[in-house]
Parts: structure tokens; C-alpha cells; sequence
């Protein structure tokens, strides 16, 4: 038995404790922000401020942008209520269907894993230690299936939670815009806070519950007890597939089409209250950005820890019972969360706001300091609670390891997280010349536009893909597959920050269309711009931290598929795996494929409905009469509810029927090839789409010589950046961030399924 500074009963209340601080901060925020008042008169949160915070006289900016003004006040209410209901409606619809899907699949994990053993309930020889028993396959299938239940509603609670917090804060980040660029700021970052609060600490304390609950029955049978915890992060990660894709058709066939026609022919402003699809624009920021993303980061976060606990129960921790060390991931996310508390202080208390050009920089921040922070946070969690020298599983044999390459391994994957954040900054924001140079090549028309772009993409993957495969190098030296799950650990253990910087994007883009529709002043706009521009950077730096983490997740529940299903060489020369790498590769492309045409259709119809709508309503154009918003939404709910569903069955499907009918030879391949393929599509696809909608701002914001050179609104210049910016809508928000979930997905499946394929799988190598 080896020694640990932090004791077993240490372990117990810390991580428990951890996440309560962490859910009690986040309703802490929620309390703050509720303070602006969506009724007229004088808010209270405005008389708690001090007279000239952030940089502004309270009393002089009231009489200048007419805040009294019942009548605006009111309309925000009443546009916040609409998008509310819009994203509620959408969201319900879209759980029933999942629902369905949820219990049909949990069936499905309950048969295959309990046919294993044809349903026995005797005990059996471990996987790992034939010499020992175990408890019976039956027993692997309850739990597995309780488990995948368990993970499944967190995701949705997550995403769910995550889209209410959002529109109840966009209307009050519009109100807040009037007092200064400051005080706005700090109500969309306090509620990007409590989303991201309320998802870490909720998935911590969820999957530290499931554990304990389950070590009653399991009692000393670690292996049996954490192989069934894999359920949760599959289940996480399943809703997260259908949240994602059914969110990002929705949002981007009404941003396409309230962009295509607005825009471009209609010649009128982003979220003009005449635009037919402008309702369904905003609220689908909400069910795709916010409760998509949510449901997605949690399922990385869930599947990052149920890799590194497997790895570490076949290992001397889980065979010796040692708690603590045992639960390592656990803590480092716990520690994560005191972390995050510290940095967000930062944001919202520490520092003022004072300029627009502060708020990217602010932001930039945020990832800075909780990086540096969680380095000291790994190096003390891993000093007290790793033995100074231990050994790991690494396919049939122990690998000794060390408690400061085990630190390594966790901080390779945090820095390599932030370096993959500012790269794709880089290729993202305005403020560069990467984007600069896209926007420029818009004076020749869309088609330059659309190449540049293109090109700006694939040329993004370069240095991520590197800081990806360093990491997978140095933690692999170091641990083994547990040094990959816990790198990835590692680059997720910043989620409440990551996710607070991730939800304030959208959030600040739905302030700038309440304005807009609520007739308020040029100068509030131009403020809920700048808020919004420096979210659409910030949403690509996210989506880069998901997809470097899916790819870290993928390769550890890679190794543990391979491990559980007793493959001892994948060997790429061998037909078997050789079919299954460039089947798998092709995976990506076909899944993109689906739901790019899904969006471009819905799109289709929508544009259809809202020049119908131009065309046939009298007095629209004039503002005199209203556009018929309902049937835009209905529009996009429609066509995103049935279009989830075959990009979904794909990728649910796919490991089932190679693993039943090729064997987990093929299916190695397939995970290898759709991991490698599906990570350099997605950071292109991401990233491309970014830099067209930063190059439209760009232009629309003329705020440097070169940009007024190209505006202003309504320029050929300007419409092909919108062109190539509704190109990019369904790259960027729909198959980018989907592809993530695909290769973590196929993954975490193959793992929950392993002890079915390799006695059961293979069926046509057999019969030939």
C-alpha cells in the first residue's frame, strides 16, 4: 500500500465540499445579476453601484441615453420573454424525442452487456486477475445502464439550466449597456459564471455520488465498479451529440435566413424587428451556443474522468483500494473549481472595465490567470494526494510513475489548452491580420472572400495539432493511456472559467438584438457590439479547447477500449484494421456532410418564408406592420428536430455494427481513423467560420482606416462578408462543434460495449 499526505476521509469532504462552494458561487452570481430590475424605474443594482463605476457618472449617462424610458424598458421585457419561450418550447420538443431515444438505448446496454454471461448472477473471474472473482456480468449491465441513465439527464439539467440562465440575463445585460460598456460586461460575464459554476460542480458532485453509491453493492470489486461508471460519460455524451447538432440547425438555418434576405437584399440592420426570422435568430443562440455547448463541454469533462478512473482501477490504486489516489481526477477537477472561483473575482471585482477595448483583453485574461493558478492548484493536489512513486496499467504490464510526471502529465494538457485558445485567437479575432486579410479580399466579391477563408482554416490546424500531439507524446512517456486521460483532465480542469467566457458570447449577442429590436440609441448598439465581437472570438477559443480535449478523450478511452477487449497490437498492416482506419476516416466527412445539407435545407425554407413574408405583408418594410415571428420558429424547430436524428443514428450506430459484425480489430481502426480525420476537420471548420463572422464585424465596425475603406453596411465589400459569413454559420456552429462529440462519442461507446464485442463481436470474420 502506498502512502498519501491527504488522507481517505481528506478525500471524502474535499471533493463534496468543493462543489457545493462551486454550485453556492454560481447562485451568488444569479443573485447579483437578478438585481437589474426588468420592470420600469430606477434598477436597485444601480444604486448599489458607486457613482462613477467603471469609468462612468451614473446620473449623466441616464439623462444623455434616456434611461427612464418606461416604454423601452418594457419592450426588452416582453422580446426577453418571447426568446425565452422560443427556447423553452424548442428545447422541451427536442427532449421528447431524446427521451425516447434515452430509454430505448439504455434497453439496449442492459441486453447486450447482460447477455455477456447470458444473464448469469454468479460470480466471475475478473477481466484483469483471472485468480480473483468479480461480481457477474448482470451486474455490469444494471450499473452501466443506471449510470448512462444518470449521465444522460445531468447533460440535459446542464443544458437546460445553462439556456434559462441565458435568457434571463440578455435583456439585463441590455439594460446594463445604457449605464456604460462596463457595468454590461460584468452582467453577461457573472451569468456566463453561473452556467459554468452550476455544470462543473453539478457534474463533480453527480459522479462522485454515483461512485459511492455504487461501492455498496461493488464493495472491493473496483474494476466491475468504475467499468460501469463509463456509463455516465456515455450518457453525457450522447445527449451532447443531439443537443449540439439539433441546436445548431436550429440557430444557423434562421441566422442564414435572416442574414440572406435582411442583409443582403432587404439591405437592413442585424435584428431589425422587421426581419420575420429575427426571433428565431436569437433564440436559437440559446439552444445551440449555450444549452449545446453545455451539454457537450460536460460530456467531455464526464468521459475525461470515467477514462482516467478505468485506467486507474485496473492499476495497483484500484486493486489495493487506495481512495485517494484512486480519485485523482476527481480532485484535480475539485481544485479546479477553487481555481476558477479565484479568476472570475478577477472579471467582475477586482478590476473596472472602463473602455471597449478592455473587454477582449479582460477576457484573454481570464484564461491567463486560471492557467497559472491551476498549475500551483495540479502541483499541490498531485503532492498530497499521489504516492512519490507508484505504477500504472499500460497494456498488460505496470509502468512505474512518479508523483511530478504524473504533475506533468495534468499541466502539459492545461498549457497545450491554452496555447490551442490563442492560436485560434489569433486566426479568429479582428484584431489580426489573419482576419484582416479575409476581410480585405472581400473588395473582389465573395468567391476571394470564400477562398481566403478556406484557406485561413486549414492553415489554423498547423500549430494545434502539434500542441496535441506533444501532449499525447509527453504524458504517454510519462503515465501511459492514464497520462492522456488526465492531460485531458488537465485542459478541462479550467471549465467553469472556459465555459463563463463561452456562454458570455452569445449572451452579449442577444443584448445587441434586444437593442436593436427595442428601437434603442446607435450608441447602446455599438456598446452590445463590442461586447458581442469579443464573444465571438472568445466562443471560438471554446469550441478550440473542446475539440483539443475531445481528441486527448478519445485517444484515453481508445486505450481502455483496447485494453478491455484484450487487442493486443492494433497493427495497421493487418486488413481487419486497415478497412476499419479509412472507413473511419471517411466518418467525419459523411457525418458533415449530413448536417451541413440538414442546415442548408432548413435554411432554404426559411429564406423562402421570410422574403413570403417581404413580399406579401403590407407596410413590413415601413415598420408599420408586424412579421408573423411564430412561423419562423416553427420553421427551424421542425427542420432541426427531424434532421438531428440520421447525423445521430450514424454515429450511435456506427460502433455497434462494427463491433458486432467485423470485430474489435475493425473497430479499433474506425475509432483511429475518425479520431485523427475528425479532429483537423473540426479546428478548420471552427475556425474558418469564426474568422468570416469576425470579418463581417470587422468591416461593419470600421474602426480602423483599413476597415472604413471597405464599409460601410450595405458595400459590396460588406455583402460578400455576409455571404461568406453564412457559409461559415453552419461550419463554425453546427459541424465544427458536432465533430467533436462524434470522436469522443464512438469512443466512450466502443469502451461501455467492450465486453460484448470481444465475446460476441466479429460475426462475418467468423462465418467466413
Amino acid at each position: 500500500m502506498s502512502v498519501t499526505i491527504l488522507p481517505d476521509l481528506g478525500t471524502e469532504i474535499f471533493i463534496p465540499v468543493c462543489a457545493v462552494i462551486g454550485i453556492v458561487f454560481s447562485l451568488v452570481q444569479w443573485y447579483y445579476v437578478s438585481q437589474v430590475k426588468l420592470s420600469p424605474g430606477r434598477d436597485a443594482a444601480h444604486n448599489n453601484s458607486a457613482g462613477s463605476k467603471n469609468g462612468y457618472s451614473d446620473y449623466l449617462i441616464e439623462e444623455e441615453e434616456g434611461v427612464n424610458d418606461h416604454n423601452v424598458v418594457i419592450k426588452c421585457a416582453e422580446i426577453q420573454s418571447a426568446i425565452s419561450e422560443g427556447a423553452t418550447s424548442f428545447l422541451f420538443t427536442e427532449y421528447k424525442y431524446v427521451g425516447i431515444f434515452m430509454v430505448l438505448f439504455a434497453v439496449l446496454i442492459f441486453v447486450f452487456l447482460g447477455s455477456v454471461e447470458s444473464f448469469s448472477t454468479k460470480p466471475q473471474p475478473c477481466t484483469y486477475d483471472k485468480t480473483r472473482t468479480c461480481k457477474p456480468a448482470l451486474a455490469t449491465a444494471i450499473f452501466s445502464t443506471v449510470s448512462f441513465l444518470l449521465g444522460a439527464v445531468t447533460s440535459v439539467v446542464s443544458g437546460f439550466l445553462g439556456m434559462k440562465i441565458a435568457t434571463y440575463a440578455n435583456a439585463r445585460t441590455t439594460l446594463e449597456a445604457r449605464k456604460g460598456v462596463g457595468k454590461a460586461f460584468i452582467t453577461a460575464f457573472r451569468s456566463g459564471a453561473v452556467m459554468g459554476f452550476l455544470l462543473a460542480a453539478n457534474g463533480l458532485l453527480v459522479l462522485f455520488i454515483a461512485i459511492n453509491l455504487f461501492k455498496l453493492y461493488y464493495g472491493d470489486d473496483w474494476g466491475g465498479l468504475f467499468e460501469s461508471i463509463t456509463g455516465y460519460g456515455l450518457g453525457g455524451s450522447s445527449m451532447a451529440l443531439f443537443g449540439r447538432v439539433g441546436g445548431g440547425i436550429y440557430t444557423k438555418a434562421a441566422d442564414v435566413g435572416a442574414d440572406l434576405v435582411g442583409k443582403v437584399e432587404r439591405n437592413i440592420p442585424e435584428d431589425d424587428p422587421r426581419n420575420p426570422a429575427v426571433i428565431a435568430d436569437n433564440v436559437g443562440d440559446n439552444v445551440g451556443d449555450i444549452a449545446g455547448m453545455g451539454s457537450d463541454l460536460f460530456g467531455s469533462y464526464a468521459e475525461s474522468s470515467c477514462a482516467a478512473l478505468v485506467v486507474a482501477s485496473i492499476s495497483p490504486f484500484g486493486n489495493n483500494h487506495e481512495l485517494t489516489p484512486m480519485l485523482y481526477p476527481l480532485i484535480v477537477s475539485s481544485m479546479g473549481i477553487l481555481v476558477c472561483l479565484i479568476t472570475t473575482l478577477f472579471a467582475t471585482d477586482f478590476f473596472e472595465i472602463k473602455a471597449v477595448k478592455e473587454i477582449e483583453p479582460a477576457l484573454k485574461k481570464q484564461l491567463i490567470i486560471s492557467t497559472v493558478l491551476m498549475t500551483f492548484g495540479i502541483a499541490i493536489v498531485t503532492w498530497l494526494s499521489v504516492p512519490s512513486s507508484f505504477t500504472i496499467f499500460n497494456f498488460g504490464t505496470q509502468k512505474v510513475v512518479t508523483n511530478w510526471k504524473l504533475f506533468l502529465c495534468v499541466a502539459v494538457g492545461l498549457w497545450a489548452g491554452l496555447i490551442i485558445g490563442f492560436v485560434t485567437e489569433y486566426y479568429t479575432s479582428n484584431a489580426y491580420s489573419p482576419v484582416q486579410d479575409v476581410a480585405d479580399s472581400c473588395r473582389t466579391g465573395a468567391a476571394t472572400n470564400v477562398i481566403f477563408g478556406l484557406a485561413l482554416g486549414y492553415k489554423s490546424v498547423i500549430i494545434p495539432i502539434f500542441a496535441i500531439a506533444v501532449s499525447i507524446f509527453v504524458s504517454f512517456t510519462f503515465a501511459a493511456m492514464y497520462g492522456i486521460a488526465v492531460a485531458a483532465l488537465g485542459m478541462l480542469s479550467t471549465i467553469a472559467t472556459g465555459l463563463a467566457i463561452d456562454a458570455y458570447g452569445p449572451i452579449s449577442d442577444n443584448a445587441g438584438g434586444i437593442a436593436e429590436m427595442a428601437g434603442m440609441s446607435h450608441r447602446i448598439r455599438e456598446r452590445t457590439d463590442a461586447l458581442d465581437a469579443a464573444g465571438n472570438t472568445t466562443a471560438a477559443i471554446g469550441k478550440g479547447f473542446a475539440i483539443g480535449s475531445a481528441a486527448l478523450v478519445s485517444l484515453a478511452l481508445f486505450g481502455a477500449f483496447v485494453s478491455r477487449a484484450g487487442v493486443t497490437a492494433v497493427d495497421v498492416l493487418t486488413p481487419k484494421v486497415f478497412i476499419g482506419l479509412i472507413v473511419g476516416a471517411m466518418l467525419p466527412y459523411w457525418f458533415s456532410a449530413m448536417t451541413m445539407k440538414s442546415v442548408g435545407s432548413a435554411a432554404l425554407k426559411m429564406v423562402e418564408e421570410v422574403r413570403r413574408q417581404f413580399n406579401t405583408i403590407p407596410g413590413l418594410m415601413e415598420g408599420t406592420a408586424k412579421p408573423d415571428y411564430a412561423t419562423c420558429v416553427k420553421i427551424s424547430t421542425d427542420a432541426s428536430i427531424k434532421e438531428m436524428i440520421p447525423p445521430g443514428a450514424l454515429v450511435m450506430l456506427t460502433p455497434l455494427i462494427v463491433g458486432i459484425l467485423f470485430g474489435v480489430e475493425t473497430l479499433s481502426g474506425v475509432l483511429a481513423g475518425s479520431l485523427v480525420s475528425g479532429v483537423q476537420i473540426a479546428i478548420s471548420a471552427s475556425n474558418t467560420g469564426g474568422a468570416w463572422d469576425n470579418a463581417k464585424k470587422y468591416i461593419e465596425a470600421g474602426a480602423s482606416k483599413h476597415a472604413r475603406t471597405l464599409g460601410p453596411k450595405g458595400s459590396d465589400p460588406h455583402k460578400a462578408a455576409v455571404i461568406g459569413d453564412t457559409i461559415g454559420d453552419p461550419l463554425k456552429d453546427t459541424s465544427g462543434p458536432s465533430l467533436n462529440i462524434l470522436i469522443k462519442l464512438m469512443a466512450v461507446e466502443s469502451l461501455v460495449f467492450a465486453p460484448f464485442f470481444a465475446s460476441h463481436g466479429g460475426l462475418l470474420f467468423k462465418i467466413f
